[in-house]
């Protein structure tokens, strides 16, 4: 069934579509405006499982944004500021409570400036495929080429752009492009790109306080892996999540990780385990830190630093891991599991591996499995003490850049979940009056 029409009309004058399905808690989802037509998005798919699926225990809000769809298609305003003023003439008519949004890729600059300005009205964030500045997916070479041939043969954009979303020979990605040519016109996508092309909302990052879950497709390659990451390093409260594929692919997974989200209570994540509990603890420390420091001087040392918490950082919010502290030259987190320690300190050394710096930025990484005692600072930050930190730190002064050195009981934890180890045997670490049994972690990719 799809939904009925209805107008309301923004702080500036400008006419906005909308339409709500569904009973229950609200959600609002602000599209691609690409593809943004509330009546003709029904006719998709892909859309059309997504948004039955959301609505099924909850309202599921949809609008235009101005210039698309069955919105006012002569604006003159078509900044973000705009689509803000969209977004907030939509939830004012509907009286909404706090709600959850969501943001689907260049959507989800509107869904992130928002709840920036009105943390109080919402409970949720959720961000899919979304990216915080333009100039990382503008400069993709696959969006360089489309960009090329919206100014010389519309048609072809819209019948190329179903391939690059869904794949190419792929039913849906012809529908897509039926639907971006109903949507929109050459020229008010021309004029908006134009006005956002160097849009970068990375300082209001750091004000946006909803939980928040941030979702990628693996085969959506105009929106890098790296800069998803990113995003979610730099949320406050931010999860990650992966899936398979393009929006053709797993779209049930999609709805489903959506709805385990929305469903959880708004606390903010990463927070560290409750005091009694069994947690692996996981160190990083930067190689040769303070002699790096001296060599390049302040601003370049800064700068590897920031490039080992934005890694670090991610690697986290991908893993279920909780930042306790920063130690200066590193990092100290907490899991709940040790297979999500043992994936992140992987993917922490695979992303630095892969940074291709004038200077090599390498890591010492060491992990311990125990049940330390929480303690609450005068700051409110929880910190973990007790014997199985001091080993975890032990352990990670033992590593070799680059290395990953785990204990024995971390590697029982883990056993039959395909991670490979080296038997390192018994080590003296300082500090412990017994050796102590070492593996480490193989995460190079088998030549």
């Amino acid at each position: 069934m799809e939904p009925r029409i209805q107008y309301t009309k923004t702080s500036d004058g400008v006419n906005i579509a909308y339409a709500t399905v569904g009973q229950g808690p609200p959600l609002v989802w602000v599209t691609q405006p690409l593809v943004s037509h509330v009546q003709l998005e029904w006719r998709q798919p892909f859309l059309r499982t997504l948004f039955e699926g959301l609505s099924a225990s909850r309202m599921l809000v949809r609008f235009d944004v101005r210039g698309t769809g069955l919105s006012d298609r002569e604006v003159d305003d078509l900044s973000i500021d705009g689509w803000v003023r969209d977004l907030e003439a939509v939830v004012d008519r509907l009286e909404l409570p706090p709600f959850a949004l969501a943001g689907h890729e260049t959507g989800g600059l509107t869904a992130i400036t928002y709840a920036a300005r009105h943390p109080e009205r919402l409970s949720h964030l959720v961000l899919v495929n979304a990216f915080v500045r333009t100039a990382d997916v503008t400069a993709t070479p696959q969006v360089q080429a489309l960009s090329e041939m919206v100014r010389k043969d519309w048609e072809m954009f819209t019948e190329s752009i179903g391939g690059l979303v869904f794949g190419y020979r792929r039913e849906e990605g012809r529908q897509y492009g039926d639907l971006v040519a109903a949507a929109i016109t050459p020229e008010v996508y021309l004029r908006g790109s134009a006005l956002r092309r160097n849009a970068d909302l990375s300082d209001l990052l750091p004000q946006v306080s909803a939980p928040t879950l941030v979702t990628h497709h693996s085969g959506i390659k105009y929106v890098t892996m790296e800069v998803t990451r990113d995003l979610a390093a730099r949320l406050p409260a931010a999860r990650m999540h992966i899936v398979e594929g393009t929006y053709a692919d797993n779209g049930e997974e999609l709805v489903d990780t959506i709805d385990e989200f929305l469903g959880e209570s708004a606390e903010p994540a990463g927070q560290p385990p409750a005091p009694g509990g069994l947690v692996t603890i996981l160190f990083t420390d930067i190689e040769a830190s303070t002699s790096t420091r001296q060599r390049l001087g302040d601003a370049k040392a800064q700068e590897l630093l920031r490039t080992h918490n934005t890694i670090v950082r991610g690697a986290l919010v991908a893993n279920g891991g909780s930042e306790i502290k920063h130690t200066g030259d590193g990092i100290m987190a907490s899991f709940p599991l040790a297979t999500g320690a043992l994936a992140c300190a992987i993917a922490i050394q695979q992303g630095l591996d892969a940074e291709q710096a004038e200077t090599p930025l390498r890591v010492y990484i060491g992990l311990n499995a125990g049940e330390p005692i929480a303690e609450e600072g005068p700051d409110g930050r929880v910190d973990l003490f007790g014997t199985s930190i001091d080993l975890a730190a032990r352990i990670c002064d033992k590593a070799q850049p680059g290395e990953i050195l785990v204990s024995d009981v971390v590697r029982q934890l883990a056993a039959g979940k395909e991670f490979l180890f080296s038997d390192l045997g018994e080590t003296e670490l300082r500090g412990f009056e017994d050796p102590v049994k070492l593996w480490e972690v193989r995460w190079r990719e088998e030549g």
